[in-house]
């Protein structure tokens, strides 16, 4: 157990960021382990309360593909991806909304209220939040061309309407976003919620982009854990990437991390979300873990 001298110890070093980070937007891409293990659902979303309780700006996208998955299999529907993207017809785009909008972005809610804070739910289609056209599917072919493909209710942010976060925030309420977004025509669309949380950062003027994985960060050895990259640039990506450094599932992070510095957000994290307090220990701490994609 920590003495009371300690306890003070970590208040003081808290002191600085919580001064430096005060009155500013975090965006966090919630997902991953952290969404399943019910304990680190509760460290993680009280770090988020905290947040908000020192005067920070917190805003939550979530995922939920195994919860879409789980749902699926129940209903006897086979869930096929193209290029790490669920194909999803009108039929499969019904379940998703529903487990996203329905099912998950209520138990977050009521989490985050139980624990103290005041949290209101929102679908990327409430006040057109986020606004999206179909997204094509990639198909890489042995002789390295591209094949386009549909994949039916995928969508890809052509706009980003923050002001009903933004109304949010100003009355002091945790904003939760499940990433479903609204068509031209009225259509939901399923959208990767990396890619929704990095386009919603970049619309709130965010300050942090964190985005909560189920490894340790990049790793420069993928078989030692203790050559993890703690700092990494965005112009260095395109190498690490053709050096085999950042690859698979980590590239559309990166990727949307990327795209969210240049977007004019200052600081993006990919955090192991499987490491209970992960947020804290990254903003608060003169350590902190993970690695930081900075421009």
């Amino acid at each position: 157990m920590l003495s009371a001298q300690e306890k003070a110890a970590i208040l003081v070093e808290a002191l600085p960021y919580i001064r430096k980070f005060y009155g500013k937007t975090v965006v966090i891409k919630y997902g991953g382990h952290a969404m399943v293990d019910c304990g680190l659902k509760k460290t993680v979303l009280t770090d988020v309360v905290l947040m908000k309780y020192v005067g920070m700006h917190p805003v939550i996208v979530h995922g939920g593909g195994p919860e879409i998955t789980a749902m699926l299999q129940k209903l006897g529907i086979e869930s096929r991806f193209v290029g790490g993207l669920r194909v999803t017809d009108e039929e499969t785009m019904e379940i998703v909304e529903m487990v996203l909008a329905g099912k998950l972005n209520k138990e977050i809610v009521s989490l985050i209220n139980r624990i103290g804070g005041k949290a209101v739910g929102l679908s990327g289609k409430d006040a057109c939040l986020l606004q999206a056209v179909k997204k094509p599917g990639k198909v890489y072919q042995p002789d390295g061309t591209v094949e386009m493909v549909d994949i039916g209710c995928v969508g890809q942010v052509k706009k980003v309407n923050p002001a009903i976060v933004h109304t949010l925030i100003n009355e002091g309420y945790i904003p939760v976003v499940a990433p479903v977004a609204v068509g031209p025509e009225g259509e939901s669309y399923n959208v990767n919620a990396d890619t929704a949380a990095g386009e919603l950062a970049v619309a709130l003027g965010a300050d942090k982009l964190i985005i909560l994985t189920d490894v340790e960060g990049i790793l420069e050895d993928r078989e030692d854990k203790d050559s993890l990259l703690s700092i990494i640039r965005a112009d260095d990506v395109p190498d690490l990437i053709a050096r085999g450094i950042i690859d698979g599932g980590m590239i559309p992070k990166v990727e949307c991390c990327t795209r969210a510095l240049y977007g004019g957000v200052n600081t993006t994290h990919i955090l192991d979300g499987r490491v209970p307090h992960s947020i804290l220990l990254e903003v608060f701490t003169d350590k902190g873990i993970g690695t930081m994609v900075v421009r």
